[in-house]
């Protein structure tokens, strides 16, 4: 089988460090795994294509937003250089696309080809970035979406919350399907050996992932202050860079918190699984949000590595976590409660295992890459099987 995928978002680093790319870098592993050869399409790189056997590279031309003019130019050319080098490199068995805001010559090209193309939606990206980073041409966004929804033979929501704001579409309707996101169950393990142990004794509380305001970090550090009060023998890891990085460190050292933390900075995707077992429990205190639509990738992690997990109970977290059974919820935004939790499972190390221990089976049982991308596949089987059934009719 041979798959195009293509990532026409300029702020996606392929084989970069964020969430984003490693999102990517594994569902092209996980479509190797299944012996597929994988070409991928892409308007930012950002290094080489680390353990991604043969894999062949074809670079975009970036859209960023800009004067409605050179918007409409670098748009024309984004989709114009997309389309020629999916028909000079094809055919396709399949063209799988991560949405981004002004790309749709994927799914064109694969319903003129007769191709299964499959668009994976993320987050709800008009909306995202007009509130978090501005958007001069939200009609222009609007349109160029619409193209994509309307072409693509399936789409693929990791949320729920993506799904429901994806049917707003008319358009869409009928082809949406949820497919959370996973984990590489080989990569994340309990027995990876600790990279960042703390002092013989010491309770590790950690966090992975960039830190942005959503990400509830205040919470956390309100929660671990009521921890380390009780027991100074405790430690804070946090681990990723963002833009709240500054803030974090002058709340720690602030509190008399900084000896008691340590945080790693920006790490490669390769050293996060030795971070994890350096943790006793892992957090998600997502912040209250009436928009919580991810699908945590760091969640997942955790699980695999066989952590205790505690998450603000919100969106996606609810359905994945089993309270007392494979993690623990707590109401977003609520610091005591979450250092209730992070107390208790201070006090209970037999709690924590038994938590480990079950996050990992529930996540084996359907979240790992390779499920993801062998629904993918059935997808794209069943799109092509109802293509040819509407042709022999």
């Amino acid at each position: 089988m041979r798959i195009a995928y293509v990532s026409a978002d300029a702020g996606v680093p392929v084989f970069g460090r964020k969430g984003c790319s490693v999102h990517v870098q594994e569902m092209i592993r996980a479509f190797q795994g299944h012996g597929a050869q994988v070409d991928l399409f892409a308007a930012r790189v950002d290094g080489p294509p680390t353990g991604l056997d043969a894999l062949r590279v074809h670079r975009l031309p970036p859209v960023r937003d800009g004067e409605p003019a050179e918007q409409a130019a670098a748009v024309a050319a984004l989709n114009r250089d997309l389309a020629a080098a999916l028909g000079r490199d094809g055919p396709y068995d399949l063209v799988y696309e991560r949405y981004s805001l002004w790309s749709f010559a994927g799914m064109e090209h694969a319903r003129a080809a007769g191709t299964p193309g499959l668009l994976e939606v993320n987050a709800p990206l008009i909306e995202e970035q007009a509130v978090h980073r501005g958007l001069r041409d939200t009609g222009g966004a609007a349109r160029v979406s619409a193209r994509a929804f309307r072409a693509a033979a399936a789409l693929v929501a990791v949320s729920a919350e993506v799904a429901a704001w994806l049917e707003r579409h008319r358009s869409v309707r009928g082809r949406v399907h949820v497919l959370p996101n996973g984990v590489d169950p080989e990569r994340f393990r309990p027995d990876v050996p600790p990279a960042a142990p703390g002092p013989p004794g010491t309770f590790t509380v950690g966090f992975v992932g960039s830190m942005k305001p959503w990400h509830g970090l205040p919470v956390l550090i309100e929660a671990f202050a009521r921890l380390h009060d009780h027991d100074a023998a405790t430690r804070l890891l946090l681990v990723g860079a963002g833009p709240e990085e500054a803030a974090v460190r002058t709340e720690l050292a602030a509190r008399g918190l900084a000896v008691a933390s340590h945080l790693s900075g920006a790490v490669a995707p390769t050293d996060v699984p030795g971070l994890l077992t350096s943790m006793d429990v892992a957090v998600a205190p997502y912040a209250e949000s009436g928009r919580f639509y991810f699908s945590p990738l760091k969640v997942y992690e955790y699980m695999a590595a066989g952590r205790a997990v505690v998450a603000s109970r919100m969106g996606q977290l609810e359905a994945l976590i089993r309270h007392d059974v494979t993690g623990l919820l707590c109401r977003a935004g609520d610091s005591a409660a979450l250092g209730a939790a992070l107390e208790r499972l201070h006090r209970e190390p037999e709690l924590r295992t038994r938590l480990g221990r079950a996050a990992r089976s529930s996540v084996l049982q359907g979240h790992t890459w390779d499920a993801v991308a062998e629904r993918v596949l059935q997808l794209a089987s069943a799109a092509r099987q109802g293509r040819r059934a509407r042709v022999r009719a």
